[in-house]
């Protein structure tokens, strides 16, 4: 089971990758890269594949999605299955998730947080700590740590005690929540990977004139930063000062600028415009702060623009008032040629673009 992430274009990412060319040295750029399921397409497909995102946590999940076999040989350890199992051996040993995000944290914060299963949080605590223990001593490479890490992500998110994210927890326990917390070793590609990962700002992102550069921002109000807060400290291994009902972590300083309605126009042109590809790749969606034809018009100050209708898909539903909020969201990808300007087509009437 992945984790469930706001926005997440697994269901569409072969649609999203076949819209980018091909030819020439240039590199898939995927600038808001989340879990990765649109760069680990990319890669799949011979890409050369830069990530970025503000989040730590993102970066490395998309990392996992994407490294080959050959980039983790974890020789030092007995091959990556080994260092699976090894992990999951680990007894629990409580922590700063079992003082903060199990029932634990009645007693050292005043509420109880029901995040995880004091079992489980003290084993997530521990495998955090044997990861770190095995980078310090550099039984295992920048690669298998991030790959290791990505897949603790995946198995505290299995037994998480939450709806879709971890901006809240369930009063009562689900039958998943009272699973025992163990990883699952993916499948991994059996080639290398050429990956960039990056953690920032995307507007200093580096692209180049020969790049395919895919942007995927938020579209509402709901800032990842918060929603996510504990991926960011499981990632970290850290002991923040953290607050509130949730736990939060201090997440402001990461707060998107995409996130507010006042702001996200001037946003998105300023980002299109200040970037240097070949073609630009923006998706949006028809729920987004800023309306289709809003954003038609101000793309076309950066040249060509095609919009391509990529699929329908089901809306994210936190809870049971979101579900009665709307059914559907249509998801856009607007194409950006820099080179010719002025011009909107529809990808919606050409057969080889256009993706129901």
């Amino acid at each position: 089971m992945g984790v469930r992430y706001i926005g997440s274009k697994a269901r569409v990412a072969e649609a999203i990758v076949d819209l980018a060319d091909r030819a020439g040295e240039g590199r898939f750029v995927d600038a808001f890269c989340g879990t990765g399921s649109v760069a680990a397409v990319a890669a799949e497909r011979g890409w050369g594949v830069t990530v970025n995102d503000s989040l730590p946590s993102a970066v490395c999940m998309s990392v996992g999605a994407i490294v080959g076999r050959k980039d983790v040989p974890f020789t030092d350890v007995g091959g990556y299955h080994r260092a699976v199992a090894l992990l999951n051996e680990v007894e629990g040993e409580p922590g700063f998730l079992h003082s903060q995000y199990s029932p634990a944290s009645l007693q050292t914060a005043g509420i109880e947080r029901r995040y995880f299963t004091e079992d489980n949080a003290a084993r997530l605590d521990a495998m955090r700590q044997r990861i770190r223990m095995w980078s310090g001593e550099e039984v295992i490479t920048r690669a298998e740590e991030n790959l290791l890490l990505a897949d603790l992500m995946q198995a505290a998110n299995s037994v998480a005690n939450i709806s879709g994210t971890y901006g809240c927890f369930l009063k009562n326990w689900t039958t998943t929540a009272r699973k025992r917390v163990a990883l699952t070793p993916r499948v991994l590609p059996d080639r290398s990977t050429d990956i960039h990962a990056v953690v920032g700002d995307v507007f200093a992102l580096n692209t180049t004139q020969d790049d395919i550069v895919y942007f995927d921002p938020p579209y509402t109000k709901r800032q990842y930063s918060a929603y996510y807060h504990i991926l960011e400290t499981l990632h970290a291994g850290d002991q923040p000062e953290v607050g509130g009902v949730t736990g939060l972590r201090p997440w402001q300083d990461k707060a998107s600028v995409f996130c507010y309605k006042v702001k996200a126009l001037e946003a998105l042109t300023r980002l299109v415009l200040s970037t240097r590809a070949k073609k630009i790749l923006l998706s949006y969606s028809n729920e987004g702060h800023v309306a289709k034809e809003s954003l038609i018009n101000a793309l076309t100050e950066a040249g060509h623009v095609t919009v391509h209708e990529i699929k329908t898909i089901g809306r994210y539903r936190p809870n049971a008032q979101a579900s009665a909020a709307g059914d559907t969201v249509i998801e856009y990808v607007f194409e950006i040629d820099p080179i010719s300007c002025g011009t909107v087509t529809s990808g919606a009437d050409d057969s080889e673009a256009a993706y129901a």
